[in-house]
């Protein structure tokens, strides 16, 4: 349509009710006002154009100006037919919008209108922003007729011949079936953003609308089916029983009353149970009452009171099944065997209460399952993690509506019997609010001489708990209240040594993760090399999670590859890339087939080696902390534990011209501070003793600095490695790059124990430390750790910082 000037003009007027007309619309409506059938007979008179316009209120018989919408539309008036009782049929074509004026006052017997044409919104927009806007129309367009489908046919060819935004915006208008208040607003909107805005807005709530229906209409008809079929189904077993002779079905009471005489259970239990089937008995069936008395019956009889499983007691096997699942954790595995045994000889014992503590991905949780498999226990898992409702453990008194045992209980009747493992993850976050202590209400559970009677708030029957074997885990002890706390026997989980990671990997990761993605069956091999490498530069944690995910990442980019080849090169076989000198190549250990790759396997075989581990992962994302190259003054290397695993912490100190101030920077807590002015104030106490001039704290100023400041650090590890940097800054002697340290110091320069050893003593030899000193009263500590990890370092034991600085100090 060609753009209209803006220009008034006078022509018959028709007022239309409940009916808004667009431009290019075709649209026949009836007349049987005098007015309107006037109105249209001028406009057949003239040059057949009528300005329609809405009504405000339809119910308004002669509306004048200000009971009319200001915006209506200029129409062609295409036919005019006569039906029975004065109604006139009339058929017009929309041609554009006119805004009315007024009505002149020289036509009484109909309404003729001043009407100023409103012009096409041609070049409003940037090209660029109202193509986005078409784009945008025309595809929730397309998701509304996806709804309505019988629509979506009758415009699909239509709308994919429009170009412009506002026709397109009117032809979607008129299509869809709004109110026509709502017609009326686009109508009546001044610029092309504004009626995209109300346009995009009304598509949007439509097409939620749509989709709330559609689900509620899924709802309903499942719902409709189930109970047909349930109608069905209980229809043919009453016929059935009627055929048979037993003369009706057994009441939900009798089936109680059955169940509860096949039940292993105790007389308290039964007493409890027949008499609340007798409740039941004189309860109406529809009553709320009712379903809450069934809902308790059903639970007595579904927890296990003295039905037990039958324990493994083959030690042999378990110690098998444990080795296999998983590779380390010595320390769980004897105090699983040592209970297996102790159970062998007396038939009897109490079940251990363990707590499992570690850094995350250290395999606390997946052993509890290995251990469960090993002694054929049922496995029960509950997750505490964020619980603060005391409730969820003890349940809710059943006279509370939607009332349910507590965790413990369905854990019960989830396994079946009442001797099952149950694991506790994450104890260590449980927290607590107005509703009651979490951590409290487990002080029951967790006690081996109350848990025997636990009683369940729900339940009201005490259970049995001292059967069952409680494993729990936790990253740390410091937020488990201390009660809690003194009741489980405490396993540490360490981190992973480099070599035991490469083991997991080998072993038991690579294959789980080939069979997973695919790769299995010698599709995708990697090398030994590359594990390593990728164990040493891609990964920085104390468990195996995330070497998990990046063996995982290879085997999905390992897949595309093969697949990509196999499309690029019909049925030519692609062989990733050479292996490099020296790598052994593993197949996913127990699952994998080792040795070269399947000949017969689709698709090819894709080796990773240590050479192009970099095309599947990128660029190497972590570098090992390496010794200094050379003995330096002021800078020591330090030992400290993280929530990852151990590292190195190389200390700063210089000494310059000043007024006695000590600057301490590097993000350090307020233990690591004082444990810095501790090393200070020895220093100062031995300086005749080490041929320090008396001015020297009075004289100059001393900054002590660890890098990596964004890492906030603190404990008190770190004591006697900042006094050695002190005291090198201020005798200038060296201090030996090959020297690491970890320890407290006092002021009288004692050496205190300290934590983390293992994390350390590994830090240190990855970091190529050659001597370690370490507190005295620390040297069980290193007896514990293996001496995979110990050997090629000279393990030191000192006492006091004496002994410290004739170790770490190079003599003149």
């Amino acid at each position: 349509m060609d753009s209209i000037q803006q220009t008034v003009m006078e022509m018959p007027a028709v007022a239309l009710r409940g009916l808004t007309i667009m431009p290019d619309m075709i649209i026949h409506f009836d007349l049987s006002r005098k007015k309107s059938v006037i109105a249209v007979e001028q406009a057949m008179l003239r040059d057949q154009k009528l300005f329609v316009v809405t009504q405000l209120n339809a119910a308004d018989e002669d509306p004048g100006a200000d009971q009319l919408y200001k915006v209506g539309t200029i129409t062609l008036v295409k036919q005019v037919s006569k039906l029975p009782n004065g109604i006139v049929r009339v058929l017009v074509a929309g041609q554009s919008r006119g805004r009315l004026l007024a009505f002149s006052e020289d036509a009484e017997d109909y309404l003729m209108a001043q009407v100023e044409t409103v012009p096409r919104c041609e070049g409003e927009l940037e090209k660029t922003v109202e193509e986005a806007m078409v784009r945008e129309i025309k595809e929730q367009f397309g998701i509304y007729i996806q709804f309505h489908p019988k629509l979506g046919r009758a415009l699909a060819g239509r709308l994919q011949t429009i170009g412009g935004l506002e026709d397109l915006m009117d032809q979607i208008t008129m299509s869809l079936p709004l109110g026509y208040e709502t017609k009326q607003q686009i109508l009546g909107a001044a610029s092309l953003q504004e009626r995209y805005d109300i346009l995009s807005a009304i598509l949007y709530n439509e097409i939620e609308i749509a989709k709330v229906r559609g689900e509620l209409t899924e709802k309903v008809k499942s719902r409709v089916d189930k109970n047909q079929k349930e109608y069905l189904l209980r229809e043919q077993m009453a016929f059935i029983r009627e055929e048979l002779g037993e003369g009706g079905t057994f009441s939900d009471a009798d089936q109680f009353t059955e169940a509860a005489k096949k039940l292993k259970a105790g007389k308290e239990v039964k007493e409890k149970l027949n008499k609340e089937i007798s409740r039941f008995k004189g309860l109406a069936a529809n009553s709320s009452e009712s379903a809450v008395e069934r809902a308790y019956i059903e639970t007595l009889l579904e927890l296990p009171w003295d039905k037990a499983s039958k324990d493994n007691t083959d030690i042999t096997r378990a110690e098998r099944i444990l080795e296999e699942q998983h590779y380390g954790l010595t320390q769980v595995k004897e105090r699983i065997l040592e209970f297996l045994a102790v159970r062998s000889l007396t038939k009897a014992g109490d079940s251990p209460i363990i707590c499992l503590v570690g850094p995350p991905g250290t395999g606390k949780t997946s052993i509890a399952k290995s251990v469960a498999e090993a002694l054929g226990k049922k496995y029960v898992r509950i997750s505490l993690g964020g619980v603060r409702d005391e409730a969820e453990i003890r349940g809710h008194r059943k006279t509370y509506v939607g009332a349910m045992p507590g965790r413990i209980a369905n854990g019960l009747r989830q396994a079946g019997v009442k001797n099952p493992l149950m694991l506790l993850d994450e104890i260590d976050k449980v927290s607590s609010d107005y509703k009651g202590d979490t951590s409290a209400a487990l002080l029951e559970v967790l006690d081996g001489e109350q848990n025997s009677r636990f009683r369940d708030h729900y339940v009201e029957i005490p259970l049995d708990l001292s059967e069952v074997l409680f494993i729990a885990t936790a990253n740390t002890t410091s937020t488990i209240p201390r009660p809690l706390l003194d009741r489980m026997e405490m396993i540490e989980v360490t981190s992973y040594t480099a070599n035991e990671k490469f083991h997991i990997a080998r072993e038991h990761l690579l294959g789980k993760q080939l069979a997973r993605n695919g790769m299995d069956g010698g599709r995708l091999s990697i090398s030994d090399n590359a594990l390593k490498a990728m164990i040493a530069g891609y990964t920085k944690e104390a468990g195996v999670r995330e070497l998990e995910r990046k063996i995982g990442e290879i085997c999905r980019k390992a897949a595309r590859e093969m697949l990509t080849e196999e499309a690029g090169h019909g049925d030519k076989t692609g062989h990733g890339d050479k292996t490099g000198h020296g790598d052994k190549t593993s197949h996913g250990g127990k699952t994998g087939h080792g040795g070269k790759p399947s000949q017969g396997e689709k698709g090819g075989h894709v080796r990773v080696t240590s050479q192009n581990l970099e095309k599947y992962l990128g660029k190497v994302k972590y570098t090992q902390d390496k010794i200094n190259a050379a003995d330096e003054v002021g800078i020591v290397r330090g030992l400290a534990w993280t929530s990852v695993g151990g590292d190195t912490l190389q200390i700063e100190v210089n000494m310059m011209p000043g007024k006695g101030e000590i600057e301490l920077t590097g993000q350090m807590g307020d233990v690591m501070k004082e444990s810095a002015l501790t090393g200070i104030s020895f220093v100062r106490s031995v300086s005749g003793e080490y041929k320090i001039a008396a001015d020297t704290f009075k004289k100059n100023d001393f900054h002590i600095h660890i890098p990596e400041g964004a890492v906030p650090k603190d404990g008190p590890s770190a004591g006697i490695t900042m006094a050695t940097a002190i005291m090198s800054a201020i005798t200038g002697l060296p201090v030996h790059a090959d020297v690491a340290m970890t320890g407290e110091i006092t002021l009288r320069g004692r050496v205190l124990p300290i934590g983390g050893l293992k994390e350390k003593i590994l830090a240190a030899k990855t970091a190529g430390i050659r001597k370690v000193l370490v507190p005295a009263e620390n040297r069980r500590d290193i007896e514990e750790i293996s001496r995979e990890i110990k050997s090629g370092l000279e393990i030191v034991y000192v006492e006091n910082m004496r002994e410290v600085l004739s170790h770490a100090l190079v003599s003149k």
